[in-house]
């Protein structure tokens, strides 16, 4: 069930509010709520909550509106806010599953995987038909690291809706993490069969046509999330990538400039720029940015064998292998060839 379905199903019962609840101040309540969910489901999200506000000023236990404020909310990437209006509609009502399922959500996005999984192990007999339950609980396992019970979820939520572009395109990443490519890429192309502009799905295929250097699909997938994000930090940083890769230097640093100026965290993009340092025979520069990327603390592909390689190219032949063996600890596929070939 996604959030649309959820106003769907309070909307319906909103009659039985109105009429059971008496009183103006609940009746006033009841109108204002109606005139939020209009602005909700037109995407006009500052005055949706302003109006879900005044419905619960006019009745304090209005437990679908506070359910309603924390989708919208959780819209706006309030997703903290959130989790704590939820927590008042669940408060409120205990029977209000929707609340739960939407916690959940706000709850993954701030780091909430245990109470989150509780919320959904409490209302796993209601929505065991509903695609969007499994797509939130493989998304908490993934992040949880437990990727083949992800993987088990994410496949529940596509056997119950071959639409579900979301459960396609996280399932793909998380393919994509375990180094499992073509079932990735398998994913990303069904998933831009659903949705041809989903731009994690086209960033994701890029990244696997770019792995294949099948440099001119790649740049195909960047462009096409650029021509309607212009400033999409990781597109930049790709289509900066595959430039660097087929001559364009010049233009694929400034792109990946670019995306650093969006996303100075981006440890692939400080990795690009010290290939650019790299292919310009500056190996100290390209040092630099490469250690800044591995300051990023995440995982880069190919991070410690350039870095080592670079500091073989400084002449600090003990700092390379040093470098490498760490690599080799992270599987690091470069680095273990240079391991080999360098360092006893």
């Amino acid at each position: 069930m996604n959030i649309n379905t959820i106003l769907t199903v309070i909307l319906i019962l909103l009659a039985n509010i109105i009429f059971s609840c008496g009183g103006q101040e609940k009746e006033d309540a009841a109108d204002f709520f109606l005139k939020a969910n209009v602005s909700l489901t037109q995407n006009n999200y500052a005055e949706a909550l302003r109006l879900y506000d005044e419905a619960i000023a006019k009745n304090a236990d209005f437990s679908d509106a506070y359910l309603n404020k924390g989708i919208t909310l959780l819209k706006m990437n309030r997703a903290e806010e959130a989790y704590e209006i939820l927590t008042e509609a669940i408060t409120i009502d205990p029977t209000l599953v929707q609340a739960n399922l939407v916690r959940a959500e706000a709850g993954l996005n701030i780091g909430k995987i245990n109470e989150s999984l509780e919320d959904l192990a409490q209302i796993e007999k209601e929505y065991k038909d509903s695609s969007r339950f499994y797509l939130i609980k493989g998304d908490l396992l993934s992040t949880r690291g437990t990727d083949q019970l992800a993987i088990a979820e994410y496949d529940k939520a596509i056997s119950l809706d071959k639409s579900n572009v979301e459960a396609y395109v996280n399932r793909g990443a998380l393919y994509y993490r375990m180094k499992s490519y073509p079932a990735a890429k398998s994913d990303f192309e069904k998933a831009l069969a659903l949705d041809s502009s989903h731009p994690q799905a086209l960033n994701n295929l890029g990244l696997i046509l770019s792995k294949e250097k099948d440099w001119q699909r790649a740049l195909a997938c960047f462009d096409k999330v650029l021509s309607t994000q212009p400033d999409d930090a990781y597109s930049l940083n790709n289509k900066g990538y595959v430039l660097l890769m087929t001559g364009a230097m010049e233009e694929g640093k400034r792109l990946v400039e670019r995306a650093l100026d969006k996303q100075p965290r981006n440890g692939y993009a400080w990795r690009n720029l010290g290939i650019y340092y790299t292919q310009k025979k500056m190996p100290a520069e390209a040092l630099k940015n490469y250690l800044k990327a591995i300051d990023k603390a995440e995982p880069v592909d190919q991070l410690y064998g350039l870095t080592g390689q670079a500091y073989l190219d400084n002449k600090q032949i003990d700092e390379a292998c040093k470098i490498w063996n760490q690599g080799v600890i992270l599987k690091d596929s470069l680095a273990i060839d240079l391991v080999a070939k360098h360092c006893r």
